[in-house]
């Protein structure tokens, strides 16, 4: 994206103040929704709307937070989400869903209201300056009405280079009010990538093909870069098997022959064999960072390290070899270095792909039986069968929620397209999958958007289903109900398909298992007809993952 240059304030004639100016500036960012709760003057005044920005407002500060964390994650950062909200209880109500941002590196720009200037740092009151500086990429607060341009610039700037992340300008409630004192000229950030450095790229390429049994692990950076080619392109020509993080999913096409699925707490079979026998593991545009929702990278192996952020290396996995710089840039020029040293090909792809599908094939046959139960209460894993068989992977954009939802799906879901998976991988709030679906649907209003939430997920923010209704954003939210939390034993209850009904939408409890697919067939009907619609399904307490041990 190149800078440009805004001369003229978008109100007519009379004085700017901080609000409008804000305002205007989003607009020329690109910024084409404004997620938030009021109070806010951004809201309040209407200053967003005058200058053709669309107002979302959610039930929660936070499910705000998760539709703007989708604007930048489903557009591979091109555009950042906004959001605003009120001083004091808003910011403290937003606090979850920034730092859920921070820690998926979602790229967004947040404009909390704050106290008066004259009352911002009085105890007890709720300072964004100082306690959202642990969650975000950067953190100002704006004191003077002339600064509005250059701290919004470094707000955006941050948020769109390098890693993304989420930037917080902190306005007090009276400077919004403020008016600027000069004339206001604007110039736009632009976007910028680096490289990786070239003699260090055919070392590397030498390394990968001297391996015996090369695995390349993909995250979610190769999404940001648009890298999706350059990573197809590299594992056909090293031929070698592709595993992907959560958050990278999607960003190799899991019916390809050489994939080997997602890494999460719950994961396909044929990933932990490969892991296993793998003799060099390529990282590329992921943390490797150790958590309890990814991949378990094994010892033995010779790491190889790519990444945009170089904190990363070597934080938690030692790497043999690394290379700092985007991640499409990357993959391309290893695989032109790789390419011109091998020539046609290297001989192996058949017997790779052979033992790829041979390994998957035994590992769902080990899995039918659960995917395919008719014990009642419905069994989870019939639903996640049922919901694939439904829904073509192509035409749809999926997403989850912590626990079990996410690992049902996430090794059975197979994503064909890029940005067709929204997952996480640190850590997460229940509730989130809710908000990234409704962000979804606003980009991509022609695909089914579907959020999967069990009992504690939708206890949390199941009202913002009425967000859906009230925005037009026919959404299908599915929700696994086994009446308890997770797997622990906390019982719930609830008739949440009423509740769905009762919001505006259309709801639909299901507790047969052979009405699965029909129910599903039923609700994306729903929605195409513009109805959001939330399927309540009466499931089992299913506790078994598919968790493959690498050992």
């Amino acid at each position: 994206m190149l800078g440009s240059r805004v001369d003229s304030p978008q109100f007519g004639e009379n004085t700017m103040d901080v609000n409008q100016a804000i305002a205007s500036i989003l607009k020329e960012e690109g910024v084409e929704y404004l997620f938030g709760f009021p109070s806010n003057p951004l809201f309040d005044t209407g200053a967003a709307e005058e200058v053709g920005i669309r107002t979302i407002i959610t039930r929660q500060e936070r499910t705000a937070v998760h539709m703007a964390d989708a604007v930048g994650r489903l557009t591979s950062g091109e555009k950042v989400g906004a959001f605003a909200c009120q001083h004091g209880p808003g910011t403290e109500n937003s606090f979850g869903g920034v730092a859920q941002a921070y820690g998926e590196s979602a790229p967004l720009v947040a404009i909390p209201a704050g106290y008066d200037e004259a009352k911002t740092d009085v105890d007890p009151k709720f300072n964004s300056l100082i306690n959202y500086q642990q969650v975000s990429k950067s953190c100002e607060q704006l004191t003077n009405p002339d600064a509005v341009g250059e701290t919004m610039r470094r707000a955006f700037g941050a948020a769109r280079n390098g890693r993304p992340r989420p930037a917080v300008v902190e306005v007090p409630k009276d400077v919004f009010y403020t008016d600027l004192s000069e004339d206001f000229e604007y110039q736009t950030t632009s976007s910028n990538r680096t490289g990786p450095d070239p003699d260090d790229v055919d070392e590397i390429a030498t390394v990968l093909l001297e391996a015996e049994n090369p695995v390349i692990y993909a995250g979610q950076g190769v999404h940001y870069a648009e890298g999706w080619d350059e990573l197809r392109s590299l594992a056909e020509t090293l031929e070698a098997p592709v595993a992907t993080s959560l958050n990278g999913k999607s960003a190799f096409p899991e019916t390809h022959p050489l994939s080997l699925g997602a890494g999460s707490k719950s994961e396909p079979g044929q990933l932990a064999h490969f892991f296993r026998e793998a003799d060099l593991i390529f990282g590329i545009g992921c943390s490797f960072i150790e958590t309890a929702y990814g991949v378990t990278v094994p010892d033995g192996p010779t790491i190889v390290h790519a990444t945009l952020d170089p904190t990363d290396i070597d934080k938690d996995v030692e790497a043999d070899h690394s290379l700092v710089g985007d991640a499409k840039l990357t993959l391309d020029a290893l695989t032109r270095s790789i390419d011109e040293r091998v020539g046609d090909s290297r001989g192996r792809y058949d017997e790779v792909t052979a033992e790829i599908e041979s390994v998957k094939e035994e590992w769902l046959e080990e899995w039918r039986p659960k995917l395919t139960s008719d014990e009642t209460p419905i069994n989870p894993y019939r639903v996640i069968n049922e919901l694939t068989e439904v829904v073509d992977a192509e035409d749809a954009i999926i997403t989850h929620d912590a626990g079990n939802p996410r690992d049902f799906l996430a090794p059975f879901w197979e994503s064909t397209e890029p940005l067709s998976y929204i997952g996480w991988g640190k850590t997460t709030q229940l509730g989130y999958g809710l908000g990234l679906a409704m962000g979804a649907k606003l980009l991509h209003p022609d695909k089914h958007c579907i959020n999967i939430m069990g009992d504690g997920a939708i206890g949390m923010t199941g009202l913002d289903f009425e967000t859906a209704v009230r925005e037009d954003l026919p959404i299908l939210t599915i929700h696994l109900n086994n009446y308890e939390m997770a797997s622990y034993d906390t019982p719930f209850s609830g008739d949440f398909a009423d509740v769905g009904t009762a919001l505006g939408g259309y709801g639909e409890r299901v507790e047969d298992p052979d009405e699965v697919a029909p129910a599903i067939e039923r609700a994306l009907e729903q929605t195409e007809s513009g109805t959001p619609a939330l399927l309540e399904i009466i499931t089992a307490k299913e506790t078994e993952l598919s968790r493959p041990d690498l050992e």
